[in-house]
């Protein structure tokens, strides 16, 4: 693998900006179903409360996934 050096600054804007598109699709699939929260909303997908909502649970939970993955990733660089 190729290491290419590249400021701090440029690296934490693109995990923001990975950060942003992540955060407005979790918004779009709580406004899809209606939901404020990630919890209630695995939950009741798991639980069939609300029917059909399986592919958007699967979805939200990998971009959930990745939005702790970036946060670790800045908490790593802050503490460097």
């Amino acid at each position: 693998m190729t290491t290419i050096p590249v400021k701090k600054e440029l690296l934490e804007e693109l995990v923001d900006l990975k950060l942003n598109f992540l955060n407005d699709e979790i918004d779009k699939i709580f406004t899809k179903w209606k939901y404020e929260t990630a919890s209630k909303f695995l939950q009741d997908a798991s639980d069939g409360t609300i029917e059909e909502a399986e592919d958007d649970a699967i979805t939200l939970k990998h971009l959930l996934d990745q939005k702790e993955e970036l946060f670790r990733l800045k908490k790593e660089w802050n503490n460097s």
